[in-house]
């Protein structure tokens, strides 16, 4: 068995090491989401965090934990009797990028079930994590189907198991541990918000303090066995220090004063639903109790807000996580009187006792012989918290360090004639607002990753058929089934009711769903696009595009061109946050060259086809069609189209030409691609719905006019067959105008 890394070996983040002891004493908080850039030990920390776990009293022989004490009645190995509990160790169950549903939940005989009536169910995963941890390393890359498992598990405490009319339920309540880098895509706000806690880890840039996490991380491999008992007595004493806080956490004290400033910061930094204030709460009583009171102080409060807060104020994937602590601040500023306990306005307590208020000054950070060698250093200090950014700043967070995440909007250069030939560089300007766009699909029938966007042969959706299983079953088509065994059930000797099934019977459902593609976006950032209004609607658009394609959990790639060539500025990823980072920052300027555009997209597009042949792309083009720079540079650009035409790639071009006088050059383009062309004007799904919305409208009110002159017409015939008076003259008078009228309108219709 493998020795982990000890918990309090680790080096600096204290901010995750806070939050992970904070579930440790407290699993009601939640969970732990870890955000981080790649070799910053979080799956370390987080691994080994299970050894610090209090062990736990499970009836013997019970496959999916019961309490003893307090036995699931509907637990698939029970009903349990009154027998004495055991102990073991709390699991930390680790779930797999690329498990299978069923390895997940768990999978059920439906062979027996269907031929002898029998719940033969062997547990998954979620059974094994039932009163443990549930780790997901890459948590963000997780199927969506296992994501929807994850999201009903943890919101109901149980797992149900459903295969064709045979269920089996059983509980499942663990702490949810995840970590991620974002760079690779975001999570779906549903499953982000069942975290309690988050934090943001970064390798420090202390020297020292690398110099230190480098020594021990040598030490630890060369002997693991020796390295960990070097800091055993330091695991012991947080062991201890847990058992402690977990004992007096029910002793805790909330009051109001405490309660109004949990409610004071949600509602204040406009978080979703109630979940932030009871995670507040349990975090802040968790941080009293890890601090050894039983009072709530502000303090708590604060540090409360930090965890539990960052990531519930996401609107879209291109805003950055954080809290303005400015406006934190302000907000707990505002319960000024003193706290029922006596402490002061700022949480702190007037006898200053001071350090266990402070979970870094108990075990961890110092070696058990504060020498500093052979992987027992003395306390480092901690790493300075990053700023954050300041609320309300729709820039996207940048995930490349050479690049400014707000650029400066530069004056427009005059261009010169020639589509920009010539063309002075200028600085990126901002994008304009997001927008909702047209659904863009790919024809076809797919194969690929389930998604959002196009029609595909996939795990979950509306059946279609059945077919006979490649490997393992895992959606029985029932009807198929039977009709399969019916007609040997005399030959295989069947005398009873039930039916006699065998495993080459059985049929697969076949199902068709929706599948993610490939979204290429290949930008025209040349002169003929700087135009400072222009490029601001262009990005805008392809921000739009960016958002449907993180919405129908698309992989994204952008390709831009300018000046003499074509670059990838972003190679395929699901960080459509990196993306818009990329275009954010996008100068423009310089030549046209679309043919080089083009031709890098196609580059691009082979290298991923052998990569994941089964995720279709989806080519984006978005440009005014115009080209230069060589001979031929047009008829150049549609021979490079042609190359994805023969390919079969489905390609989408998004014309930016603007202006009284058109040249239709993104059309031809766009037959060369063997695509369709959209204006930026068509590419808004609002524009359809709006004009669908108003021809309605002017219908109705037209049927209501019409029904009101249809009366009036009425009368007035009525009138004007009267005899030779003054009514009937007046009624003979009004009926002409009114048809005079009515062949105006129709002439001006025509």
């Amino acid at each position: 068995m493998n020795t982990p890394y000890p918990f309090t070996a680790v080096v600096g983040m204290d901010d995750l090491r806070l939050a992970l002891v904070l579930n440790a004493v407290s699993p009601a908080v939640g969970g732990v989401l870890v955000r981080g850039e790649k070799g910053t030990a979080k799956s370390t920390a987080v691994r080994a965090l299970s050894a610090l776990l209090p062990e736990l009293a499970v009836v013997p022989g019970c496959r999916f934990s019961c309490d003893p004490a307090a036995p699931d009645a509907g637990c698939p190995d029970g009903p349990h009797g009154s027998e004495p509990g055991v102990s073991r160790p709390a699991r930390m169950v680790e779930l797999p990028v690329g498990a299978s549903e069923d390895r997940l939940v768990g999978a059920l005989d439906i062979e027996r079930a269907l031929a002898e009536g029998v719940k033969a169910f062997e547990p998954g995963l979620l059974a094994d994590a039932h009163r443990g941890v549930l780790y997901v390393d890459e948590v963000n890359l997780l199927h969506d189907h296992l994501i929807d498992v994850l999201l009903d598990a943890a919101a109901m405490g149980a797992s149900y198991v459903e295969r064709e009319g045979v269920s089996v339920r059983h509980a499942a309540r663990f702490l949810l541990v995840g970590t991620m880098n974002p760079e690779e895509g975001e999570l779906r706000p549903q499953l982000l918000d069942r975290f309690g806690l988050t934090v943001e880890v970064a390798a420090s840039r202390e020297p020292e303090q690398r110099v230190e996490v480098v020594r021990r991380r040598l030490a630890y491999d060369d002997d693991p066995a020796a390295f960990a008992a070097r800091w055993a007595g330091e695991e012991t004493a947080l062991r201890e220090r847990i058992v402690a806080a977990r004992a007096l956490l029910p002793e805790v004290r909330l009051g109001d004063t405490a309660l109004l400033r949990i409610a004071a910061t949600c509602a204040a930094f406009e978080v979703d639903g109630m979940r932030a204030d009871i995670v507040m709460a349990r975090t802040a009583a968790a941080l009293a109790a890890w601090a050894g009171r039983t009072d709530v102080h502000a303090e708590d409060v604060r540090r409360a807000a930090l965890l539990a807060l960052p990531h519930r104020r996401r609107r879209n994937p291109f805003d950055a996580p954080g809290l303005d602590e400015d406006k934190l601040d302000d907000t707990l500023g505002q319960f000024e009187e003193e706290d029922e306990d006596g402490s002061n306005a700022s949480g702190e307590e007037e006898d200053s006792d001071g350090g266990d208020d402070d979970p870094d000054n108990g075990p961890g950070n110092g070696g058990p012989d504060g020498s500093g060698g052979g992987g027992t250093p003395p306390e480092p200090q901690p790493e300075p918290l990053a700023p954050e950014r300041p609320e309300g700043t729709d820039t996207p967070r940048e995930s490349a360090p050479d690049q400014d995440d707000t650029p400066v909007e530069a004056e427009p250069q005059p261009q010169p004639q020639g589509a920009g030939a010539g063309a002075r560089e200028q600085s990126a300007v901002r994008a304009a607002e997001p927008f909702r766009t047209k659904a863009l699909s790919v024809p076809g029938l797919g194969e690929g990753a389930a998604g959002r966007r196009s029609r595909a042969r996939t795990e979950h959706g509306r059946t279609t058929g059945a077919r006979t299983p490649r490997s393992a079953l895992t959606s029985l088509h029932l009807s198929a089934t039977v009709r399969a065994a019916a007609p040997h059930q005399r030959a295989r000797g069947r005398s009873g009711p039930g039916l006699v099934v065998r495993r080459d019977d059985l049929r697969q459902a076949t199902r068709e769903g929706r599948e993610g593609n490939l979204v290429l976006f290949v930008v025209d950032a040349s002169g003929s696009m700087a135009a400072r209004r222009r490029m601001s609607a262009v990005k805008g658009a392809v921000l739009s595009l960016l958002l449907d394609a993180y919405q129908r959990r698309d992989k994204v790639g952008l390709v831009t061109f300018r000046g003499k060539e074509a670059e990838v500025a972003l190679p395929p990823t699901s960080s459509v946050d990196a993306a818009a980072a990329r275009l954010e920052s996008l100068p423009t300027g310089g030549r046209t060259p679309l043919a080089a555009g083009l031709l890098k997209a196609h580059d691009v597009l082979r290298v991923e086809r052998m990569r994941d042949p089964a995720r279709r792309p989806l080519l984006l083009v978005v440009t005014d069609g115009r080209a230069t720079g060589g001979p031929g540079p047009v008829a150049l650009a549609e021979r490079a189209a042609r190359l994805h035409a023969a390919e079969g790639t489905a390609s989408v071009v998004v014309d930016c030409e603007s202006g009284p006088v058109r040249l239709g050059l993104a059309g031809s383009l766009a037959t060369a691609l063997g695509g369709a062309a959209i204006t930026l004007d068509e590419l808004r799904a609002d524009s359809i719905a709006g004009l669908v919305r108003d021809v309605q409208r002017d219908m109705r009110a037209d049927a209501r006019r019409g029904g009101a002159q249809r009366d009036v017409h009425r009368t007035v015939q009525r009138d004007a067959q009267q005899p030779d008076t003054a009514a009937g003259t007046a009624a003979r008078t009004a009926a002409a105008a009114s048809t005079a009228a009515g062949n105006g309108r129709t002439r001006r219709a025509a």
